[in-house]
This record gives structure tokens, sequence and C-alpha cells, in this order.
């Protein structure tokens, strides 16, 4: 127990645990009765009722700072009232008065630059060695002076009537006050995503700092750093993850003004459904005792875990401290911005397994950041279904997605980049009509031969709608996968997929046509099949 006292933050007479070491946490959550240890030392833990984030019950505290900066939505970016919060804050910390509670002092941003320090008071201690696990790691106590204070407290349960919260859970951003509230649900990616939020505010509004959610690598022989978007199931993790290369980090990132690639993290927080070693070596290598496993199931009879049992949810996941992967960059920072990668799984099979964007396609496709929901995704998903989200993270962005987006256009413009769009999802066909996903290898084949130049040797040819290039050869892959219009067997269904998915493009582009210029709008797709 230490002696820290909590009482400046309203908590009194608390019992601390402050530091703690993941065996230490990991004892206190078997003790308790909240964790089980797997047969290979791992400790699994159940989240409870939420398994996955709840993006319409999180919050930004509405104030003079973010009056006029947010981009205020109904969808992600909720308004809350400064009253409101001071008096859920007060019913918080009485709540947690008198608890047996866990503190751990961490930062963010790998660039010390840039190094947001953050104090966590947690109610549970696996909610602490998640913390200790994903937060940049400091050895003791008050070697920091906090920045933002986050109290997450899982068994706390707000009055929606009284505490202007949606439902029971919630997850509040306040930006005057540096503090973040988190209750009424234990699932630990809350918190990651809250403090990825608050991120994405601070450093575009006040240090010049590109936010990305994307992974990041190193080369390492020619030092060149390359870029990898993408949202849940379309590869980013995997597909950064190269034994040629140094993982930098698989989320999240900043991008400064000179040049820095920088982690915001100091660990991962991977979906592990259906893992293997052969599939994610990786990452199967780092499921060793330290990290944590979050709702996973066991084969009966036994504390091994069926990696491939989805029951309690699809998002299975694990987190671990990023050194417990071999192949990383230590710094977890980097320059030579070479290649971006915009990674898409398209269920409809009309958009190519690689293609290359000039700068106004790579803001486009940015702003919109597409990709499909696919059956067994999400409840009662039964056929494909377009979904798209702005800078590949929209509940994420407090600001104006146009605003990252001209930060983008920016850095293109100050630097030579090529860009992207990898289609990770259907190659022949759609997925109802028979179609099949392309080959985890030969992705990697395609991304490998843009990173070492060989697509720079090549012949393209300039597609008729998109008008994005598409290469006619690439080594070791084969010629008739790369253009999906001479993979399609049928083309009158091919030219009806091309115009349904190039009307969902336009329509979700509309909101954004009056903010945008020939930077982005000659970016647009355009249905022409006279060409």
């Amino acid at each position: 127990m230490s002696s820290l006292s909590l009482e400046n933050y309203g908590i009194l007479n608390s019992s601390n645990y402050c530091q703690l070491s993941p065996d230490k946490l990991q004892n206190l959550v078997i003790q308790n009765g909240m964790g089980i240890e797997t047969k290979s030392g791992v400790l699994a833990v159940n989240t409870g009722l939420f398994t996955g984030r709840s993006p319409k019950d999180r919050f930004i505290v509405r104030d003079n700072i973010t009056e006029n900066k947010i981009w205020w939505d109904e969808k992600f970016n909720q308004s809350f009232d400064p009253k409101k919060f001071d008096n859920l804050y007060q019913k918080v910390v009485n709540y947690l008065s008198g608890k047996t509670l866990y503190i751990r002092d961490g930062y963010l941003c790998s660039d010390k630059r840039y190094q947001l320090n953050i104090r966590s008071i947690s109610e549970y201690p696996w909610s602490d060695l998640f913390i200790h696990n994903l937060f940049l790691r400091i050895p003791k106590i008050g070697k920091i002076l906090p920045d933002w204070l986050l109290l997450c407290v899982p068994g706390f349960h707000a009055n929606p009537i009284t505490d202007g919260t949606r439902k029971k859970n919630f997850s509040i951003l306040n930006f005057f006050k540096k503090i973040i509230l988190i209750g009424g649900s234990g699932y630990t990616g809350e918190i990651k995503k809250s403090i990825f939020s608050v991120l994405n505010f601070i450093l575009p509004t006040y240090k010049n700092v590109f936010p990305m959610h994307c992974a990041a690598n190193v080369g390492i022989h020619q030092k060149d750093t390359a870029l990898f978007f993408g949202l849940s199931g379309t590869g980013k993790t995997t597909i950064s993850s190269d034994k040629n290369r140094k993982l930098i980090g698989d989320d999240e990132h900043g991008w400064t003004y000179d040049n820095i690639v920088f982690n915001f993290e100091g660990g991962c927080y991977a979906k592990i459904l259906g893992i293997s070693k052969k599939k994610e070596p990786m990452i199967y290598h780092a499921i060793k005792k330290g990290a944590m496993l979050e709702n996973v199931v066991f084969k009966k009879g036994t504390k091994e875990v069926d990696y491939f049992n989805d029951s309690i949810t699809q998002n299975i996941r694990i987190s671990y401290p990023i050194n417990f992967i071999e192949n990383i960059e230590t710094k977890l920072l980097s320059s030579n911005i070479r290649n971006i990668f915009f990674l898409t799984y398209d269920a409809f099979g009309v958009l190519p397994p690689i293609a290359k964007l000039n700068k106004a396609q790579s803001a486009y496709y940015f702003l919109l950041g597409y990709t499909s929901k696919v059956a067994g995704t999400e409840f009662n998903i039964k056929k494909p279904q377009a979904t798209f989200s702005s800078c590949f993270g929209a509940p994420f962005m407090p600001l104006h997605p146009i605003q990252y987006t001209n930060m983008l256009i920016d850095k293109l413009d100050k630097t030579k980049i090529s860009v992207w769009m990898v289609n990770t999802g259907f190659i022949y066909g759609e997925d109802s009509s028979g179609g099949f996903r392309i080959k985890l290898k030969d992705t990697r084949k395609l991304v490998q031969s843009a990173l070492n130049g060989s697509l720079s040797q090549v012949p393209y040819e300039k597609d008729p709608i998109f008008n994005f290039k598409i290469p006619k050869f690439c080594p070791g892959i084969s010629p008739n996968i790369l253009n999906p219009k001479k993979t399609w067997k049928n083309q009158k269904m091919y030219k009806v997929q091309v115009e349904k998915l190039v009307k969902k493009f336009i329509k979700q582009f509309d909101p954004y046509r009056k903010y945008t210029n020939e930077n982005i709008l000659s970016g647009e797709p355009k249905i022409n099949y006279h060409s």
C-alpha cells in the first residue's frame, strides 16, 4: 500500500496501490476472483456487459476551449454541460472514497517534445494492468507531474436523468480541467480511445502535429517509413507486421512538422479471434505472462484458450507492452516517410488489389475512410454493406474531418511520398456471387513490391471510373488478378457493382463538398463506361 494521498482529487480514506508490477496486479486480479490464469500463464478477464466501445456514450465538455473548435455532431462528438460534469465528478470521487484503488503515472507520445503525462486512478486492478501495458511506462509514482487525470470506474453507474448521460455508462473528456471520466463500462478500449481523442485535439490544435489512426513500420536497411491506415478487419496489424521491417506501432501515431512519425503508445491492443502461429506470428508470440486477454473462451474442461470461439464476442482482444514483439523500432519513432497505404476490405470486388493514388485521390479516400461490413462482423449483417469512417478513425477525431485531411494534403505537398490503395477484400466478384478474398500472401507481395520500388519500374493503366493507376505487372503476382474488371466473368454485373459503390462514395462525400476545393474534388470517381 502507498501513502500517496488522493484528497486533492476529492477522494477520501482510500487505500492505494501505486505503480504495481504486472505480476502483482495479475495475482490481485486472481485473488479477487476477477480473472483466470490460462494454461500458458496469461491473465484472462471478462469485461462484462460491454465487450466493445460505445461511441454514442462518449462526450466532450462544451466550454470556452472547445466551443468553436470541436466538430459537434450527434454521432460522435456530443457536448456535455460543464456543471453536469462537475456534479458527476463529485459523485464519482464520493463513490471511490474508502475503496482500494490502483494508481499509475505514465505518459503518451514517444517523441518527448510532445509528451503528455497521465495519472490514472482505477477501481479494478485489471484496468490498471491494461494502462501499464498500453501507456509509456515510468518506474515510480510521482516522477512526473501529471498533465491529465484519468478516473476509471466500471462499477459506477450514472443516472441519465440527473447526470446528463445517455445511459448508465459514459466516457467524458474535459479539456479545461484536463480530466477523463470513464464509468459503467469495463471495456478497456474506452481508456485507449479516450486518450487518443485527447491527443487528436491537442496535437493539431496547439502543436502542429498530424494525428493518425494508423500502423507504422520502418525498413531495416533503407530506413524508409511506411504508414498503414485501415479500419477494423482490413489487415492493418497483420500487414504492418513484417519480418523485414521494424514495427514503430500498430495503431496511433503523430506526424510532426519536421517529418518525424512517433507512436503515441507503449503497447498494443490487438484483435485475436482466429489467431495462429502461422497467420500472426508476431502477435502470437506476444501472448505470454504480463499480457492480458479479454473475453476469451476456454476449451471445455481446461484453461486452454479457444481462439476460434466467439460465443462471448468476436472482439476478443489482447493487450501487451510493445517490447513483447521482438521486431520493433526501440525509439518508437522514425523519419523518411516514403509510402502510405490505405487498406480497405471491398466486399463488392470492384477495387483493385493495389492502385497508386495522386494527391487529390489520396485526400478524397482519406476523408471517406471506406471499407465494408461483411456477414458475421456485426449482428444481423447478411449482405456486404459499405461503411465509412472519415480519416480512418471518425469516433476519435474531435476536429472537423477536413482539418485532418488538409494536414495530409500539406504533408503530401511538402514530401515525395507514394500513396497506395490496397484492397484486402474481394477481387473475383462480390462476396454474395461466389467471389473470394485475395490471398494474404499476395497482398504482402504487393505491399513489399511497393516498398522496395519494384512497382515504380512497371507500366500502369488508368481506371476509367476511379482514375487511379493500376499496375499491369507485379513480381511474383499473376497479372490476371491486378485489374478487377478482367477478373469478373459477368461484365454487366461488374458495371452494376461499380456504379453502386461509386454512388455510395458520392453520397458519403456530399456533406463535405462545401468545405473542399480541387485539391480534393478532382479525386472523386466518375461513372463513365464510354472510355
